[in-house]
This record gives C-alpha cells, sequence and structure tokens, in this order.
C-alpha cells in the first residue's frame, strides 16, 4: 500500500465507529446509506436507516412500495426527491437486473439518483471495484496544500485523479471507507481539523503550511432567493384540511397546509381565495400564525399566515380532511411546515 493508504486505513481499523450498514454492507445497504447520508448526519439518519431497511428489504420491496408509505418512511430527513429517484432506480434494477444493484460502476452510474460518488461507494465497498468516492476533496486539498477551487469541474477531476492515484487496487472499499471516516471525524469540514489525530498529519502540506484550516478553497454560494409564503390552517369536525403539492417541483407529491407561494395576503385575501377553492368560511375568526422560516437548497421560504375553524363540509378539490391519527401516520407533513404541524396536532386534541 501506499504512503497515504496504509497509515489512512490501520487507522480506520482502529477507529471504524460501528454502524449498521458496515455490519451488513450489501450494495442496497450501502446504497441506502449513502442516499440517506447526503443531507443528514450519520447519528440523526440511523433510526430512518433502520426503520427503512427493516420496512423494505431490498430493492423489490422498495420498488414495489406505495408513494405515500415510502415518502411517510422518509419523513424527516428531507429532500425527497431522493427517495423517489430511489424508487425509480429500483424498479429499474428489478426490471433489468433480476433484482440486484448491478456490479458495475457505470451501470450504477446510469441510475436515477445515483452520482459519481455514490457509485464510487457502492462500487468499491460492495463489490470491491478500484471507483473513487470523491465525497471528501478537502482531504486531499489540505494533504496536497491546493488552492484548486474545489466547486470547479477541473478541481475535482484534479482530485479524483488523486484519490485514485493512492488507492490501493486490492482494498478500494476499505480505503474509501478509511477517507469518509477521516473526513467525519477527523479532517472537518467547516472549521479546524483535528490534526493532532489524524494519521496523515506527518504529510500533510496543508497543516505544514500552517492552512489546512482555510482549506479547501471554495466559491462562496450565491444568496437564497426570499420566497413569501402565506399558509391556511384550517380544521373542523372532519380534522385538518391538507393540500397536495403538485407531482413536479418543490416537495413533489407531499401534503401541506394550504397555502400560497410568492405572496403575503391579508385575512380578507386569505378568505376570497379559500373561497374561490370552494371552502365556505363564512363567519371564521382568521387568528394571525407565529412567522415561520424553511432553508431549502436555492430559496429561502418566510411563512405567515391564518389558523380558521370551519364547519363540517366536503374537501375542496386536491385537499383532504385527516384526523388526528392520520396526520401522523398516513400523510407526509415535510420538515418545512414542522412549526404548524405542532399547532395543528394542539387543535386536534
Amino acid at each position: 500500500m501506499g504512503a497515504v493508504s496504509e497509515p489512512l486505513i490501520q487507522w480506520f481499523e482502529l477507529n471504524r465507529r460501528l454502524l449498521p450498514f458496515r455490519q451488513e454492507p450489501s450494495a442496497y445497504h450501502i446504497w441506502v446509506s449513502e442516499i440517506m447520508l447526503q443531507q443528514t448526519r450519520v447519528s440523526a439518519a440511523l433510526p430512518y436507516y433502520e426503520r427503512f431497511v427493516a420496512e423494505l428489504p431490498d430493492p423489490a420491496a422498495l420498488a414495489a412500495c406505495d408513494p405515500d408509505k415510502l415518502r411517510k418512511l422518509w419523513q424527516g430527513l428531507g429532500y425527497y426527491s431522493r427517495v423517489a429517484n430511489m424508487q425509480k432506480a429500483a424498479q429499474i434494477v428489478c426490471r433489468q437486473y433480476g433484482g440486484q444493484l448491478p456490479a458495475d460502476y457505470a451501470a450504477l452510474r446510469a441510475l436515477p439518483g445515483i452520482g459519481d460518488y455514490t457509485a464510487g461507494a457502492i462500487a468499491s465497498i460492495a463489490f470491491g471495484i478500484p471507483a473513487p468516492a470523491v465525497d471528501v476533496l478537502r482531504v486531499f486539498a489540505r494533504l496536497d496544500n491546493s488552492s484548486a477551487d474545489i466547486t470547479k469541474p477541473a478541481a475535482k477531476r484534479e482530485f479524483t485523479a488523486r484519490v485514485l492515484e493512492e488507492m490501493p487496487k486490492e482494498r478500494p472499499g476499505p480505503y474509501n471507507e478509511a477517507l469518509m471516516e477521516l473526513g467525519a471525524l477527523v479532517c472537518l469540514p467547516n472549521g479546524a481539523p483535528k490534526c493532532e489525530v489524524c494519521p496523515l498529519a506527518a504529510q500533510c502540506k496543508g497543516r505544514a503550511a500552517g492552512r489546512a484550516e482555510q482549506l479547501p478553497v471554495k466559491t462562496a454560494k450565491p444568496e437564497k432567493a426570499l420566497v413569501p409564503v402565506t399558509a391556511a390552517l384550517i380544521t373542523g369536525p372532519q380534522g385538518v384540511l391538507l393540500q397536495r403539492r403538485p407531482s413536479k417541483g418543490l416537495l413533489a407529491g407531499l401534503w401541506q397546509p394550504v397555502l400560497w407561494e410568492d405572496t403575503i395576503l391579508t385575512a380578507a385575501e386569505t378568505a376570497a381565495r379559500l373561497a374561490a377553492l370552494g371552502l365556505d368560511c363564512t363567519g371564521a375568526h382568521f387568528t394571525p400564525l407565529p412567522a415561520a422560516k424553511h432553508i431549502f437548497t436555492h430559496i429561502e421560504w418566510h411563512q405567515s399566515g391564518y389558523f380558521l375553524a370551519v364547519p363540517e363540509q366536503p374537501a375542496p378539490a386536491g385537499c383532504v380532511w385527516a384526523g388526528k391519527e392520520q396526520l401522523e401516520a398516513a400523510y407526509t407533513l415535510p420538515g418545512a411546515f414542522k412549526v404548524y404541524k405542532k399547532l395543528l396536532l394542539t387543535k386536534l386534541l
């Protein structure tokens, strides 16, 4: 093994966390864990992972799962397009590969929702294929004291080549896992790396130059667009009124309070819009809601609105009435509405 891989793998064997997807490192388990961990800390993701694989133990079960049940299993992890793509990929795996993820990097990369990093992780860890998992570009940026901007394609190609250059062809999986673990526990993002316990500290040029904490170089993300949202939390004898979001776009297919994006409405304007939907809110008192904020990848929702109670009546088109048990067990309200969900559950007691 090389100057990087040998001490790195030795360190990993002594310091690796005992995670469930490492105990049973099947291609499916690695896939589920990698998708979950794209936007979620390991400690937060573990309960979701264990529940998910217990309910859906293989690609066939995932492929056949009811989409609403699937979204409910994913509730709390956010970025629901990830699990929608997983189901599409599982259906392809069942049609084309007999229900087993293919032991081929290019075939994995072609599946919906599987990018270079996830394909590399599955290929190397599950199948021993020498493929890079380049999620931890900062490790090599610090190791080489590189000023290359890791948000640029050229820099990503450069660091991918470095990952492959140091990879022991007979042990690609442990090497990639060791890099991931080093990035998670020692060579930390957004702050001071723990150089004093790093197995690569002696050869780290960034540390020697006193630049480790300033690396990697990356272009600042653009400011998120601020989007005003007006929500109507509506209860009645039948429960709470929920509205299905469109099947494509942000939070596709999920449930929400009745709401309008890109606008701040007065109580009278909200009443008029509800009447246009076919909801009778005559005499209802419109109580202002507390302000709430939710940050998505590219936008930031600033929510406000009203609570109101209405008499028993049919749900407007695209809406359902849901009782407390249904709200908890059947309907997926994304994290963007967690403040308002708590209010709704209080009202339904």
